[in-house]
């Protein structure tokens, strides 16, 4: 092991929530509002997404002191016609405006068959998965997805003008669910922070260095701070169109404008589900969900022997790996949480 190589820890769930929620009682949240978002962070962190659970914690404190993640705001309505409305963040704190969203979406479709909610106004929601996992769970399909500051330049440009607005579609799968979570760039910027901090190159090109060549050295992105386009001119064009319709929907912010600030708030964000059950075909879905899963399943991997997984399988091992064995956090990342 070189002396640069992370030690990790194992640190089990119940400790990690009752830190979280130590913390973010200490820093101005209500007991339900500290309790609700530390099981935000540990669930992200137990289902093997670190970059957006406990190595993001720290930050999000610091969003907290500085004033810029309100920690009493609340979601305000604005408007609303039949399945769609616009609600005010108000800058609360993301993970619990998004909940809310999903909750309200949820709503909106057990009435009309499906449901819109467009949210300005508010914070980062961690991940994005959650409130996927979180509808499908209860029978709805979920689309969803947010904008962000730029971070990644639109394909042969230089400059950053784009998000890496992240994407959700999730749906229920016999007791669980398929989750497509990704980042509109190749890699999310927590990804990459994360492969840094193992000293480890991203296994294929992430991002772009200083003089604009792509790499797969995660600090070289870090430093240009220029992702790459998930499949390049498609993953640039998506990133716009979604951007385009985060800020129109919800009357909120877009990506030149939240670059403008001098920190990444005031995200625009889009709830929808879908209710199944108004479907004529509901009871032969699972089954048409398990014959496209088998099928997807007989292909024929390029390493032998290694399985090829659906959008969402990975949580479930990891998810019982981390619950059993503890989860791994680097040492250093969980002393700065117990000295916050």
């Amino acid at each position: 092991m070189n002396e640069n190589t992370p030690v990790f820890v194992k640190i089990k769930p119940a400790e990690m929530e009752a830190e979280f929620f130590r913390i973010l009682i200490a820093n101005g949240l209500s007991e339900h509002s500290a309790k609700t978002c530390a099981e935000v962070f540990t669930t992200n962190s137990m289902e093997g997404v670190y970059s957006h659970g406990v190595n993001r914690f720290p930050k999000f404190i610091e969003y907290i002191k500085n004033k810029l993640v309100l920690p009493d705001a609340v979601p305000a309505k604005v408007s609303g016609f039949g399945g769609i409305e616009q609600w005010n963040g108000n800058l609360g704190p993301g993970p619990l405006n998004a909940l809310h969203a999903t909750e309200r979406a949820m709503s909106l479709a057990a009435k009309n068959g499906i449901g819109c909610v467009a949210l300005g106004n508010t914070n980062h929601w961690m991940r994005g998965g959650l409130y996927g996992w979180k509808a499908a769970k209860q029978g709805f399909v979920f689309i969803g997805w947010s904008n962000t500051i730029a971070n990644m330049p639109a394909w042969n440009a230089t400059d950053n003008r784009l998000g890496n607005n992240p994407l959700v579609i999730a749906i229920p799968f016999a007791n669980e669910a398929i989750v497509l979570d990704m980042a509109m760039s190749q890699y999310s910027f927590g990804a990459i922070e994360m492969a840094s901090l193992k000293n480890e190159h991203l296994p294929v090109a992430g991002g772009y260095d200083v003089d604009g060549n792509i790499t797969t050295d995660p600090n070289e992105i870090l430093q240009s701070k220029k992702g790459l386009p998930a499949g390049y001119w498609k993953g640039a064009g998506l990133s716009l169109l979604l951007d385009m319709l985060a800020a129109l929907l919800s009357g909120g912010k877009a990506v030149h404008d939240i670059t403008k600030q001098d920190a990444e708030y005031g995200l625009s964000q889009i709830f929808i589900a879908i209710d199944l059950k108004v479907l004529s075909n509901l009871k032969s879905i699972n089954l048409l969900l398990q014959q496209i899963i088998d099928d997807y399943h007989q292909s024929i991997p390029v390493e032998p022997g290694k399985k090829i997984i659906y959008p969402g399988e990975r949580v479930l091992m990891t998810r019982k790996e981390n619950m059993d064995n503890g989860i791994p956090v680097v040492e250093q990342v969980w002393k700065t949480i117990k000295s916050l």
